[in-house]
């Protein structure tokens, strides 16, 4: 009997571009032998979600047997009432991973180049990998985007340019004047997305989010998350701000019901609070302040941040490493996020927490210095 040629070449083969990307691995969440650490890993809101986001998730129990509503327009209507957007412009996902995923998707293909900052979200560099872009990397000075060099970067088989702003991991910032040269910078036919993830905490009047470019522009793209000082990141629900032709192409290729019923009543309660958010901004604002100042006084070098997390470098301090520095902040039962940066200094990120966890950090980290 002859082989069957449906089963005589082996095993499915995926593309040669997902082989060659690492899977994403999330921030530490447990401790052995601890039963509730100090998770500080992962830039989550430590107060959670407003009371009102609660009983909006609670209420969708009886209505489970239900399909969502594809159209999302309940929570488009709501965010566009608090940040005075048009409503027709908003789309939502499973995550702002999801949108951005979905961009590339539908805007990248086999050899087009991706400009990112050389400390980036990682889930942008996967997306590009994924669709077998060349990822170009722009310089950064003090962590911060040089804009005069990735404009540099810019060459005819550009289409993207991808900022986290304020940067993750790094919590630094572009201004308005900064993000304005940027997109001056670029043609008309490269699209420019902005990741806001972390909008919502910074303070600094020269920043701005971009939802004016997205207004004035056809390539400019913003995109938001509820997953952080709204406190719903179990939940997984982000959100975009896009022209008119890129919200046509984007509700071409996402699933109907890519937005869960309970998430989007959550976070439809969740973003007409704004008394509950200027609370969470304010403690979070405060604390950076006081941490840095703290830490600096140790000799440890704090990157300033805008957000509600903050890098550690200890490659100053005699003796001293992000390494063993995060190994003891555990050994306290904290959980830190040790990260390698693109320039290949190995640093620590901590993100906000209550009072008492900020404190419980701060007096660790001088019991480690000494």
């Amino acid at each position: 009997m002859q082989p069957d040629s449906k089963t005589s070449s082996g095993a499915p083969q995926a593309r040669s571009e997902i082989l060659n990307i690492s899977p994403y691995i999330q921030g530490k969440s447990s401790l052995a032998g601890e039963e509730e650490p100090i998770k500080l890993s992962s830039n989550e809101s430590p107060f959670g979600p407003c009371p009102a986001a609660i009983e909006a998730y609670q209420s969708i129990a009886s209505r489970l047997h239900r399909y969502p509503d594809g159209s999302q327009d309940e929570l488009r209507q709501a965010i566009a009432g608090v940040y005075q957007l048009n409503v027709d412009k908003i789309i939502c996902g499973n995550g702002s991973d999801e949108i951005l995923d979905l961009i590339y998707r539908s805007y990248l293909s086999p050899g087009d180049e991706v400009i990112l900052s050389s400390n980036h979200f990682v889930m942008c560099y996967l997306y590009a990998k994924v669709q077998g872009a060349n990822i170009i990397f722009a310089d950064e000075h003090d962590f911060v985007t040089d804009v005069d060099d990735l404009l540099s970067k810019v060459t005819p088989r550009t289409r993207m340019v991808t900022l986290a702003n304020p940067n993750n991991p790094t919590g630094t910032y572009l201004n308005n004047e900064q993000i304005r040269k940027i997109h001056s910078g670029l043609p008309s036919n490269v699209l420019f997305i902005i990741d806001s993830a972390y909008a919502e905490y910074v303070t600094p009047e020269d920043f701005d989010s971009g939802m004016d470019l997205v207004e004035q522009y056809e390539n400019v793209i913003v995109t938001r998350t509820f997953s952080k000082i709204y406190g719903l990141s179990a939940l997984r629900l982000g959100w975009a701000y896009c022209p008119s032709a890129i919200i046509d192409i984007l509700q071409r290729v996402r699933s109907p019901f890519n937005t869960n019923s309970a998430a989007m009543a959550a976070a439809t309660a969740a973003v007409k609070d704004t008394a509950y958010i200027t609370k969470v901004k304010e403690h979070t604002a405060g604390w950076i302040n006081k941490i840095e100042n703290e830490l600096s006084k140790l000799g440890i070098v704090v990157t300033p941040s805008v957000a509600n997390f903050y890098l550690l470098h200890f490659n100053q301090c005699e003796d001293k490493s992000a390494k063993s520095a995060a190994k003891f902040l555990e050994s306290k039962n904290i959980i830190p996020r040790s990260i390698t940066t693109t320039e290949g200094e190995d640093v620590v990120r901590i993100s906000v927490g209550l009072d008492s966890e900020n404190e419980a950090v701060i007096a660790a980290l001088q019991e480690y210095m000494s």
